[in-house]
Order: structure tokens, then sequence, then C-alpha cells
């Protein structure tokens, strides 16, 4: 029992440190001016990231967003940790978007009480790709409606990131069957 207390409390000082970063001193990452809620809903492939130490060797990584009758967000984060052939690690967070931001910026909740900074720094017209950044620019993603992107688009993205303050050096590609990553 003492030791599970232990471990529930090193959980939640190391998800303090890694998801409450306070970006004192950076610039505030510029959000978009507007998220229509109900057309990002749905699934978005995990194209590529700066990734938390939680997705560092991922395979078909998926998000998919579900807009809850209380205004929140119902996170569903699938991935393989490894390989194709890993069993699917799932992960189930709750946004709450923040007011003001024109549903732009959300809070990520991981762990309670802690909420992470999630801000929608671009979205395509056709809500169709999507790059996801936080002002201490320590993590990112690269995400889109299929599996795969051009080279091009996936060049514009990285040139987003490096335009923010990235640095897109450590940005990993994440391997996507075609297939549905849940069967």
């Amino acid at each position: 029992m003492k030791k599970a207390l232990i471990a529930t409390l090193f959980v939640a000082l190391g998800a303090t440190a890694l998801f409450a970063f306070n970006a004192s001193g950076k610039t505030p990452i510029p959000p978009v001016d507007h998220v229509d809620l109900p057309r990002f809903m749905g699934d978005w492939y995990v194209i590529a990231n700066i990734p938390t130490f939680l997705e560092r060797e991922s395979y078909d990584a998926v998000e998919t967003y579900e807009l809850r009758d209380d205004g929140k967000i119902q996170t569903t984060f699938r991935q393989r940790k490894g390989s194709f052939d890993a069993k699917v690690d799932t992960m189930r967070p709750v946004g709450t978007v923040r007011e003001g931001t024109n549903n732009a910026i959300w809070g990520m909740q991981f762990v309670w009480p802690i909420k992470a900074e999630y801000v929608i720094v671009y979205v395509d017209e056709d809500y169709a790709q999507t790059i996801i950044g936080r002002s201490a620019r320590d993590y990112a993603w690269i995400m889109a409606r299929t599996p795969q992107i051009s080279d091009a688009d996936y060049a514009a993205h990285v040139e987003r990131l490096k335009e923010l303050g990235y640095d897109t050096s450590k940005l990993r590609r994440v391997p996507q069957r075609v297939a549905d990553p849940r069967d």
C-alpha cells in the first residue's frame, strides 16, 4: 500500500513537471483565430511530433476528439508502442476549452488536477490537417485526417513550427499503417 502511494505521488509530481510547465519567460504561442469545434472533432492521425515521454516509440498513433454535452472534449489517444504488432495502448484525457480563445486553446487533463496547455496553432480550411503546440515549445503534433500527407504539406508544417520557435530537429515521424489502427 505504501509503495503504491509513493508510486502515485511520483507519477503525479512527474506529470506536474511535464504537463503543467509554466512557460514564463516564453512568448505565448499564437493560436489560430477560431476553431469550429464540431468540425475539429473526430479522428486525427499523428503524422509527426516532438513527443512526450509517453509517445517516444509510437506507431499508429491516433487522437480522437468527441464533444461532450458539458462542453468538454473527451479525448481518446491510441498508439502501439515500439512496432505495428504491439498491442494498442489507450489514454483518455479530457480537454477543456479556455474561455475567450475562440476554441483554440485547451487545457488537456491527463492527471487530476493538472491541465496541460494545448494550442491549436494551425488548421487548414478543410479541417484535414492541424498542428498543436505549446508556449513552452517543448512538444508539438502534426496531425491529419488521413494516415499519410504529402511531402510538400509535411515540409510546410515543419516550416510553420520553425517559425513558431520550435527546434524541429526533435520532430519524429510517426509510422502509420494505412489500415485502421484500432484493428
